[in-house]
């Protein structure tokens, strides 16, 4: 009994044991399968994570392509091929290896821009179920970049306040309201304006003083509210004077052009209905009596129209270019138009340099940067004696040789013997930009001119500049980058 009582308890004790061994073998294959399955998992998505990076290099290596290529052919947005795209690449590692594709979608830039759109999709041969696509804009900055561009040492006076960046080659004397940076290519200067011999390259009078430049810059947000900054690189002025020849040969084969008026010169009225009507100026206002060029300034005159003669009319050209072989006056309002008008004498000989001259209003009626107007004249861009109480200037205007300003218009002297009522004016605003060769000015110290400045950047200019305007470079800069997937 004993012995077979044994043996069926080791019978049972056997048969126990197998089945706790089956039940933890179970688990055991359980957890081994959800190991072995979970490694897969993390290796599939790693290979995924891997190959989705591969993609996006891919997909950047298409944007860098195209950066490339534009810096060899600037104006090149068919990938060299003349042909609509997507233009598709293959993309090798360091060895040879092909690694995947990428596509390129290349949008030109619109009528009167400078901005182009490249959209690289990038895929891999490993798994060409995923795509990483990269959108980005890149542009060619104009020289429309500043509020104020110069090429001499400049005064602005009390009443001037200026939005946006001002920067000269020459010093800066500001004593009004500057809402962003001033700078000078200049350290420190003589300024012919200040009762002592050096002054820092950026500084005010506006009390208190700023010291010599033997001393600290003093902060002074009251003037300068986002600060001032000297010296700085200069400004390549020569870069900003668009060749007007070239100019002359846009509006000479497709735009409007005109040679000598063989009177004054031309007046040119730009129309809202996309239309503009030529004058040809027959006379000129005289000075009243006692109104003389008492500071010998070169050129001086009224700068006034009497009398004109309708001369032609048209639809403003398509390349909205206009070019005038004479002096010019311009007025007038656009409404969805780009027109760039510029005024030049060939050969080009200093005493016969021609000026662009405005009295009256010239406005956008949009403000989006959908209008704009280039002013590019081969001497000055004058505000004559007659001009609006209150005068408006939507442009970027560049004074090629010459100034961007007005004359003096008030010699000393009592009773009306000079040049009443004229010779103070209330209000100037300019919105666009202003570049003068030679020092710029609206108003004088004797409180004559233009009382109040209110010079305004249109920041739509840096990139949408007029048509053919001057650019800052000639190659493109990224304005923005977005990983569309």
């Amino acid at each position: 009994m004993n012995k077979e009582l044994r043996i069926k308890n080791k019978s049972g004790a056997c048969g126990q044991l197998s089945l706790e061994v089956l039940f933890f073998a179970t688990i055991v294959v359980i957890l081994i399968t959800g190991f072995i399955f979970l490694a897969l998992t993390f290796l599939k998505l790693s290979v995924r994570d891997f190959n989705k990076t591969s993609a996006f290099t891919v997909a950047e290596s298409g944007i860098e392509y195209y950066r490339w290529h534009l810096a060899h052919a600037p104006t090149d947005y068919k990938d060299g091929t003349n042909n609509p795209g997507p233009y598709v690449h293959d993309y090798y590692d360091k060895d040879g290896n092909l690694i995947g594709h990428f596509s390129l979608e290349i949008t030109p830039p619109p009528t009167g821009s400078t901005i182009v759109k490249i959209r690289s999709t990038g895929t891999v041969t490993a798994d060409s179920s995923i795509q990483k696509i990269i959108e980005v804009k890149l542009g060619i900055p104009s020289f429309a970049k500043y509020a104020i561009a110069a090429n001499d040492n400049m005064r602005f006076g009390a009443g001037t306040e200026v939005f946006g960046e001002i920067i000269s080659n020459g010093g800066i004397r500001f004593d009004g309201l500057a809402h962003n940076l001033v700078q000078s290519a200049l350290g420190s200067y003589t300024d012919p304006d200040s009762p002592y011999d050096s002054a820092f390259g950026v500084h005010t009078h506006l009390a208190p003083a700023d010291p010599s430049p033997s001393s600290t810059v003093p902060n002074r947000p009251d003037v300068f509210m986002a600060g001032r900054n000297f010296p700085v690189p200069a400004v390549n002025f020569s870069g900003m004077t668009q060749d007007l020849s070239t100019l002359r040969d846009l509006a000479s084969s497709s735009g409007v052009y005109a040679t000598s008026s063989g009177a004054f010169g031309w007046e040119l009225v730009l129309n809202s209905n996309d239309t503009y009507t030529v004058y040809k100026v027959t006379a000129l206002t005289a000075a009243p009596s006692g109104c003389t060029n008492y500071l010998s300034q070169s050129g001086w005159g009224t700068w006034s129209i009497s009398t004109k003669t309708t001369s032609t009319s048209g639809a403003v050209p398509a390349n909205g270019i206009f070019f005038f072989e004479d002096n010019l006056w311009v007025r007038g309002q656009i409404n969805g138009q780009r027109v760039t008008v510029a005024s030049g004498k060939f050969p080009d000989v200093p005493a016969n340099r021609t000026s662009i001259t405005l009295n009256s209003n010239l406005l956008y009626t949009k403000y989006d940067g959908t209008d704009s107007i280039g002013l590019i004249a081969q001497n000055n861009i004058n505000i004559g004696l007659v001009s609006a109480d209150n005068l408006r200037i939507d442009a970027a205007m560049i004074a090629q040789n010459g100034r961007v300003g007005r004359y003096y218009y008030r010699p000393p002297g009592g009773g009306s013997n000079r040049c009443d009522p004229y010779d103070t004016r209330q209000s100037i605003t300019s919105y666009g930009m202003i570049g003068s060769n030679v020092r710029y000015g609206f108003a004088y110290t004797d409180d004559t001119g233009y009382l109040t400045r209110n010079l305004i950047y249109d920041s739509n200019l840096l990139y949408a500049p007029p048509p053919s305007f001057p650019l800052a470079s000639d190659r493109y800069s990224q304005i923005s980058w977005e990983e569309i997937r």
